[in-house]
Parts: structure tokens; C-alpha cells; sequence
């Protein structure tokens, strides 16, 4: 009867792998191309609009704000009118105001865009993993995390691409290269908005390509869609945003974004300073780190499955990013510091799966709703600080290198953080044993 039962679950996994991976990653993808094109106008709206380098570092990290202000509101709303209705507002309003990003005109227009992007968009990531709690076991997790991964990875280096070659629109109904960029991908985000709303069931039970016992087998093994009652809220608060091991995940994610956003906004800039000057070309040398940041996200979750040992795997990926930006700083040759960076994706975005398995396996129910976009919140907020912090540090200095030596003391704080993650998941498993009881998490 047992096997009858995993031979169940494994097909309708195999189905919703199938059926959900495809219409999220799209998501994901242009979500990530919509965020970070930005860097590759960065030196035209300065030209064109008057926007410098701390406008620039300001704006970008503006949206972050919004986004991370809304992060929790939004993936309430979500827990209570559903993963297909909200996902859907998300992509239609996130791609129209990315649209409107052509009509940036001077440094504030250019904030209040950035700060309307970041409120539209907010709450997709965490809605995203919301749903895995909803549908996959967590022997599943990792792997499907780490594909949804694969999205930003590809976005990397398509979407730099071919924000490069939208550039070349310049001039074009008399509209500047970066107009053509910003209003497409809007455009498109919209469509893809759409899709969603036909493509995307909220739970195993709305799925009309899964039989009955194949929604049942997934929703009891995910254990994630019991709601607690309004009595047990305060409860669900502190589990949620006060225990140890969430407060420690979620500053090492804000470590993680800080690093990953003041890199990933001012690289574009900092290939212009080495000599690279043609847009596609930029676009093509600025995309090819998500190549190896796409052999992270699909190593890491094989390596887990295969070795297990999640936490100090997170630690390892860690270390290796600070020694490569050490590496980094004192590189005097053009190829090399272009290879370091590539390097680095291959560790920063490839141990995202783990940290997210992680997250997800200590919550679920409206905890898990709350909890994964409180994580994200206070993670997303290094997306932030990193941009302007590089942005000020830039202009004060007048080099790109400069805000480098803040990115490694960031790198170092991150590393002291994983051995404090590991004694908050120690204490909180011997406790959950001494009570000898489920964990208090699994509402």
C-alpha cells in the first residue's frame, strides 16, 4: 500500500513539476529582467535625463523599499484570495509600471517609478515558495527551488542580451534605445501576466490535470493548507518573525542581496571603465555570469539530495565569496576580474535553493505565508543598501573599485552569521525533542 502511495505522489509531482515550473519561471524571469535592465541604461539616463551615479544608486535601490515594505501585506492577501488571482495582479501592474519607465525625465520621476516598480512587484518571490509549501513534499523542495533559480540565472544572461539589443532601437520613432527597453519587457510582462491567470491553479485541488487521489496524495504530503485559527495568531506572529533561526535567515539573505544587488546594478558600468563600449557587447559580458550562477542553482540542490549537510554547504558557498571578492580587489588584470565575478555567481545565487529548503522546512500554513516573506523582506532590503551604499561611495570617490572593500566586509559578516543559523536550528530541534511533540512550526 505504501509503494502504491509514493508511486502516487511521485507521478502527480512529476505533473506539477510539469504543469507549474514552466508559467512561474517565466514569471520569475521577467520579473528579474524588468529589475535589473536598469543598469544596463545606467549611463544613458545619466546622458539623456541627468540621472548620476548616487541618483542612479538611490533609485535602483529604491525599489526595494516598496518591495520590501509590502512583501508581508501582499503574501497575506495572497493566503487568503489565492496564488492565481494575486500572482496575476502582480505581473499585469509590475509590467505596466516597467513600461512606464520610459517616461523617466529627471531624478525624481526616476524614483517614484522605481518605488511604484517595487510596490507592484512585491510579494512574487515569497508567493512563489508559498506555493512549493502548498504542493511539494520537502524531500521535493530543493529541487524545485533550484529550478525556479534556473530563471534569474537565464535572465542573467538573455535578458542582459537582449536589453543590450533593444538598446540599439536608439533613435527609432524618435525614442532613446533605453525607452524601447524599459516599454517592450513591459509589454511583454503584461502578456505574461495573463498567462498566468489561465496557466496557474492555487492548489492541488483546483488542478483539473490531477485525478482526485493525485491532489489529495500531494496536498497530505505537503502538510502546508491547514489555517490556524484567529485565536492562534499571536502565536503564528512569533513563530513567524521572532524565533532565532528566522531572524538569522533572514539577516544572512540581506547579506546575500546586499553583495548580489551592488555588484549585479553596477557591473554594466564597471565593463564600460575596462574598455568594453558596445551595448551588446555589454549586455552579452554582464549576462554570461548567470551561465555560471545556472551551474550553482542546479549543483547545490543535486549535491544536497546527494550528501545532505544544507547548512554547512550555505557556509562553504559563503566563505568562497568572500575569498573570491578578496581575490578580486587585488587583481590587476581585466580577464581575470571578469572571471572572479563569474566565479562569485556560481557561489552567491547557487546556494539560494539551500537557504530556501531550509526556510521552508521550519513552517508552513499562514506561517509559512508570513514567515518566507518576512525572510524576504529583511533580505530584500540589502537590495537596498548595497546600491546605494556603492552609488555614495562612487561618487565620493569617483571609482568603481572603491565600493568593493565594503562589499567584502559585507562577505565577512555573512560568514560569521551561518555558525549562529546552525546553533538556532540546534537549540530549537533539541527543544522541539524535549517536548517530544510535533514542531511548534507545523500549523
Amino acid at each position: 500500500m505504501g509503494n502504491a502511495k509514493d508511486l502516487l505522489h511521485e507521478l502527480a509531482t512529476k505533473k506539477a513539476m510539469t504543469r507549474l515550473l514552466p508559467v512561474l519561471g517565466i514569471a520569475y524571469f521577467m520579473s528579474y529582467v524588468d529589475r535589473t535592465n536598469v543598469a544596463l541604461a545606467k549611463t544613458a539616463l545619466a546622458a539623456d535625463v541627468g540621472v548620476g551615479a548616487a541618483a542612479y544608486g538611490l533609485g535602483a535601490g529604491l525599489f526595494f523599499v516598496t518591495y520590501a515594505l509590502l512583501e508581508i501585506p501582499s503574501n497575506l492577501v495572497l493566503y487568503r484570495i489565492g496564488p492565481r488571482v494575486w500572482i496575476t495582479r502582480i505581473a499585469v501592474t509590475w509590467g505596466l509600471v516597467s513600461a512606464c519607465m520610459m517616461f523617466v525625465r529627471n531624478p525624481v520621476s526616476f524614483y517614484i517609478l522605481r518605488l511604484l516598480l517595487g510596490a507592484a512587484e512585491a510579494g512574487l518571490f515569497p508567493a512563489m515558495m508559498y506555493m512549493i509549501t502548498l504542493w511539494f513534499s520537502q524531500q521535493h523542495r530543493v529541487k524545485m527551488v533550484g529550478i525556479i533559480y534556473v530563471a534569474p540565472c537565464v535572465a542573467t544572461f538573455l535578458g542582459s542580451t537582449m536589453g543590450g539589443a533593444l538598446m540599439q532601437l536608439h533613435g527609432l520613432g524618435g525614442l532613446h534605445g533605453w525607452q524601447w527597453m524599459f516599454l517592450i519587457e513591459g509589454v511583454v510582462t503584461m502578456l505574461i501576466g495573463i498567462v498566468v491567470w489561465f496557466a496557474l491553479p492555487g492548489r492541488p485541488t483546483d488542478a483539473k490535470w490531477l485525478t482526485q487521489e493525485e491532489a489529495a496524495e500531494l496536498s497530505a504530503r505537503a502538510v502546508a493548507n491547514d489555517a490556524p485559527s484567529a485565536t492562534r495568531v499571536r502565536g503564528i506572529l512569533r513563530l513567524a518573525f521572532g524565533r532565532p533561526v528566522v531572524l538569522f535567515l533572514a539577516a544572512i539573505y540581506f547579506i546575500n542581496q546586499a553583495i548580489s544587488s551592488g555588484v549585479g546594478f553596477n557591473y554594466p558600468a564597471l565593463l564600460q571603465t575596462l574598455g568594453i563600449k558596445n551595448s551588446v557587447l555589454i549586455g552579452l559580458v554582464a549576462g554570461a555570469g548567470g551561465i555560471s550562477a545556472l551551474a550553482g542553482v542546479l549543483f547545490f540542490p543535486w549535491a544536497k539530495r546527494r550528501f545532505g549537510r544544507e547548512i554547512e554547504m550555505i557556509g562553504a558557498c559563503t566563505l568562497a565569496t568572500l575569498i573570491i571578492m578578496l581575490v578580486f580587489l587585488f587583481s590587476k588584470n581585466t580577464f581575470l576580474s571578469i572571471g572572479l565575478i563569474f566565479i562569485s555567481s556560481f557561489f552567491a545565487l547557487g546556494t539560494l535553493p539551500l537557504f530556501w529548503s531550509v526556510a521552508m522546512s521550519r513552517m508552513s500554513g499562514l506561517v509559512a505565508a508570513a514567515g518566507l516573506a518576512f525572510i524576504n523582506m529583511v533580505g530584500i532590503t540589502g537590495g537596498f543598501v548595497g546600491p546605494y551604499v556603492y552609488g555614495e561611495i562612487e561618487e565620493a570617490t569617483g571609482s568603481l573599485l572603491s565600493p568593493y572593500y565594503v562589499v567584502v566586509g559585507a562577505a565577512v559578516v555573512g560568514v560569521a552569521l551561518v555558525p549562529g543559523l546552525m546553533l538556532a536550528i540546534r537549540r530549537e530541534k533539541k527543544a522541539t525533542t524535549s517536548e517530544d511533540a510535533k514542531p511548534a512550526v507545523a500549523l
